[in-house]
């Protein structure tokens, strides 16, 4: 596979709209479901021939289109499985996203010449694992997305060069160890693993103990309950170029589920961040002319200057997603001496060196000097200025809906939380049309579909592929409907109005404007 010109923007589509939105707003990429065995069926998904269309529009706008096929099959489902490998091969679709082995061994075997890459379900967290599945054919390994960065660096260190690696910069978490869950089966028999996610990490829940019916724990946030599970959103928008620099490939955009407008607008933003980082590091022009070849900022084990740089904040904080406190070792002994004597006289047990390291692994910052092996070294990046994004691009995110962000486990001293005391989104921004022709009759005029209220002297914003979203301030007087009469105002949804906009507006553009109350609103 020909090395990765920059890195990739890969977007989510829910249906045959969302794939070309996706592409038109920037995406290199697309990842989408069919009709069967994919991780989301809320949304409609693709059929075979909006695959077939999907793929010819993608590949003509240099676009790749990626399938999830990432479900844990049961054994009534293997041969159905098989047979739907055997039809998306003829579609054109350039990858497949996979999580079981068997799934995987299978789909080398029918399909050969399409890309395989290992879903986020497979729960890869180290470069043993993603070096066995790239002899296995892999050439992708979705991360789990409990990794910090520091994983992310170590991984890229030890692992070809051709082999990509992928993480989610964007969108909604799952409580759940790298998405796997039984919660929703359990409780609903909507069964997660197989696109039914019921979400009940999303519900409101109460700890009650059981002799003490009405008393509450003080888990609660309101009077009412708590939403325990209830995870914040991802948003690594100003932290690419710590990723990029850490050696991810494709940047993942989660929401299959999302809307056109969803996929349009973080589509664009993490576009643009990708380009900005190209421009200020030196390897494209402004106007896209290749300087330098694209690398990342790792340093491998055999680079000359191997041992030249020294740690950073990274690389102080590793391992700390899953840590204890430093120190909390139950009484442990490393080579025959005592850690805490009396924690020792309360249970703790004699070790041998490699048992101490792997207990202490979990239990602490393996960064310490007893815990690492010999020869071991964190991989060190190479230092690099952090890449300024325009404060309208670092507002993007805030114009979808959307939970409290976060940037996931990536900063383990800033690793997500729940929002107990809610599960809705945040919604400062509705789209209150969407364009269908522009004409510059009458100093220029933009037919639309509404969607919601747009009346004189609002500010609204045109969003745009590539760049800024255009401004404008709706003028008076210069609405009509349909039938070309004067009406006062745009006030009734999914209707087609006109009026007055001197900028060009391509098909399909979103309009969208600041709410007057943001609301806390389910999505």
């Amino acid at each position: 596979m020909p090395r990765r010109r920059k890195p990739e923007v890969l977007a989510p589509a829910g249906n045959l709209r969302g794939l070309k939105t996706a592409v038109d707003f920037g995406a290199d990429a697309v990842y989408c479901g069919g009709k069967a065995f994919g991780m989301r069926s809320a949304p409609k998904n693709l059929s075979l021939a909006d695959f077939e269309e999907g793929a010819r529009y993608a590949h003509k706008r240099g676009a790749r289109v990626y399938v999830t096929l990432n479900v844990l099959p049961r054994n009534s489902e293997v041969e159905a499985m098989r047979e739907y490998i055997g039809q998306l091969k003829d579609t054109g679709i350039d990858a497949m996203i996979v999580t079981d082995i068997g799934v995987m061994m299978m789909a080398h075997q029918i399909a050969p010449d399409i890309e395989l890459h290992v879903s986020t379900q497979a729960g890869v967290t180290n470069y043993g694992a993603a070096q066995a599945l790239y002899e296995f054919g892999a050439r992708r390994v979705v991360l789990a997305r409990e990794m910090d960065l520091q994983a992310v660096r170590d991984i890229r260190a030890r692992i070809p060069d051709d082999m990509d690696i992928e993480c989610f910069v964007h969108g909604a978490m799952c409580m759940a160890f790298s998405g796997r869950c039984l919660f929703s089966n359990y409780l609903t028999g909507r069964d997660g693993n197989h696109g039914e996610c019921a979400q009940p990490c999303r519900w409101k829940y109460s700890i009650v103990e059981e002799k003490r019916p009405g008393q509450y724990y003080p888990i609660e946030q309101t009077a009412e309950g708590a939403y325990l599970f209830n995870s914040q959103d991802m948003c690594m928008l100003d932290h690419l170029d710590d990723l990029i620099d850490s050696g991810a490939t494709s940047l993942k955009i989660e929401g299959r589920s999302k809307s056109a407008y969803y996929i349009a607008a973080m589509t664009n933003a993490y576009k643009i961040a990708v380009n900005e980082y190209m421009v200020q590091r030196g390897f494209e022009s402004a106007s896209g002319e290749i300087l330098r070849p694209f690398h990342d900022c790792v340093v491998r084990p055999d680079d000359p200057d191997f041992a030249e740089f020294t740690d950073d904040t990274v690389e102080q904080n590793a391992d700390r997603a899953f840590a204890g406190m430093p120190g909390g070792d139950m009484g442990l002994e490393f080579g025959g001496e005592a850690v805490d004597a009396a924690a020792r006289s309360a249970g703790g047990s004699h070790l041998d060196d490699l048992s101490y390291r792997a207990r202490s692994a979990r239990r602490k910052s393996n960064t310490a000097e007893e815990v690492l092996p010999e020869g071991w070294h964190h991989a060190r990046v190479r230092p690099a200025s952090h890449v300024e994004l325009p404060d309208w691009l670092l507002d993007e995110p805030d114009k979808v809906a959307h939970r409290d962000y976060s940037t996931g486990f990536y900063y383990p001293e800033h690793k997500v939380t729940q929002n107990t005391d809610r599960s809705a989104y945040f919604r400062a921004w509705l789209v209150v049309g969407e364009v269908l022709d522009w004409t510059p009759d009458e100093g220029g005029r933009v037919t639309l579909m509404s969607r919601n209220k747009i009346e004189a002297g609002q500010e609204i914003e045109f969003l745009l592929p590539g760049r800024a979203p255009f401004a404008y301030t709706v003028p008076a007087g210069g609405f009509r409907d349909a039938d070309g009469h004067w009406v006062e105002s745009i006030n009734n949804p999914a209707h087609v109005f006109s009026m007055p906009c001197p900028e060009p507006m391509p098909h399909n553009t979103a309009i969208r404007s600041r709410t007057k109350h943001p609301t806390l609103k389910a999505e």
